[in-house]
């Protein structure tokens, strides 16, 4: 037997129990519509080997494993298992968030199997495993190959407040303009599987947009030339549980949702140590927080499950069709920025808002769209 191999160097892990008990929620409809006959032939079989009994629930609707698991006793199982896309992981997280016991219940392991279209998740943990970039069955593989050596560590969400007062938790990114178009436009071609978004990007680039709004972020690093920023009494605490930010002890009620403790209300101007980008028109903003984009886009190579930093990415106006496409077909290999292209911007930040100056366009969390309004994470 090959020893278990870490996720990422420096990390440190839990280990599920032997024998395991895994709540599997799979989406028929997910991708292609393959996931329930993939899971019954390439995973059933491996977690039978490795001990881990299975409870399916299959999803009937929208919001079906949110409801699951914001009201189900969740004790009997150790491990939560999503086989889909990653549309059916953000349901679960923000189900979770939303439990009074959402602290005990976050410190549950999740576990990814790609049954969707994009499986950005997916293919971001088999890359920090050190595997070969594969996709479909090979990645399905892969993944299930991870939850039989049962470890676990901890993965960073981004807590997101809205101008109408939602507040949602996200695990993979947030999104307006070309991105998020592509995305939300190819969903009619959702049976071709990863390769909707190539015909998506196509169809985007051919009706190319410009988005006008304003981007500020907080650096993860002071940027030169800026003064630094204030010492903040509430600056982020990790406690080893799932790569929350905690308030300080004392100052929420039980059950409370961690506080933002590195942003001002939307109505307010940013901090004076923040930086606003002085260009106001894009094609598109990306706020990435995992390596992968999707199975075959590699934006944020840097990027570590819970490196506490949110992969900003904005593209300024002004880029051609044939720039745009370049930078697209070198993202599948992780050199986009190699490119030196001008209209390309990436900075590392811990905190970030896009105020659009117009409802224009899609917004996109994890993945699912939202409205367009100002937003900050």
């Amino acid at each position: 037997l090959t020893p278990p191999l870490p996720l990422c160097s420096g990390d440190s892990y839990g280990v599920l129990p032997r024998p395991c008990r895994a709540l599997v929620l799979l989406n028929p409809q997910s991708g292609a519509g393959r996931a329930l006959e993939d899971f019954q032939a390439v995973v059933q079989p491996m977690l039978a080997e490795a001990e881990i009994a299975t409870t399916v629930f299959i999803t009937e609707r929208p919001h079906h494993a949110h409801e699951k698991v914001r009201d189900e006793d969740l004790s009997q199982w150790d491990t939560l298992v999503v086989m889909a896309g990653d549309g059916l992981l953000y349901e679960v997280v923000n189900g979770l968030m939303e439990r009074p016991d959402w602290e005990d219940t976050m410190k549950k392991p999740l576990c990814i199997l790609p049954g969707g279209s994009g499986n950005a998740l997916a293919a971001s943990i088999n890359h920090y495993a050190g595997n070969d970039h594969v996709a479909k069955k090979k990645l399905l593989t892969n993944c299930t190959f991870i939850l039989c050596k049962g470890l676990h560590t901890q993965m960073d969400l981004v807590s997101l407040s809205t101008a109408s007062g939602k507040r949602l938790f996200s695990f993979l990114g947030f999104g307006w303009g070309f991105i998020s178009d592509v995305d939300i436009d190819s969903e009619k071609y959702r049976r071709l599987g990863n390769a909707r978004f190539t015909l998506g990007t196509l169809q985007c680039l051919a009706k190319l947009r410009v988005y006008q709004g304003r981007l500020s972020y907080l650096p993860a690093v002071p940027e030169q030339g800026t003064p630094p920023a204030p010492r903040d009494p509430h600056a982020p605490v990790t406690n080893g549980q799932a790569g929350r930010i905690l308030p300080p002890a004392g100052t929420e009620a039980a059950g409370a949702l961690p506080a933002d403790s590195l942003l001002v209300p939307l109505c307010q101007p940013v901090p004076a140590h923040w930086t606003v980008v002085p260009e106001e028109e894009f094609v598109t903003v990306y706020a990435i927080y995992q390596s992968h984009l999707g199975t075959n886009l590699l934006m944020a190579p840097a990027a570590r499950l819970h490196d506490g930093c949110i992969h900003l990415f904005y593209l300024k106006a002004g880029i051609s069709r044939v720039a745009l496409l370049k930078i697209f077909l070198a993202m599948a290999r992780g050199t986009h920025l190699d490119l030196n292209c001008p209209h390309l911007c990436y900075v590392p930040v811990r905190a970030f808002r896009l105020e659009p100056r117009a409802a224009m366009g899609i917004m996109t969390v994890d993945g699912e769209a939202l409205a367009c309004e100002p937003v900050q994470g």
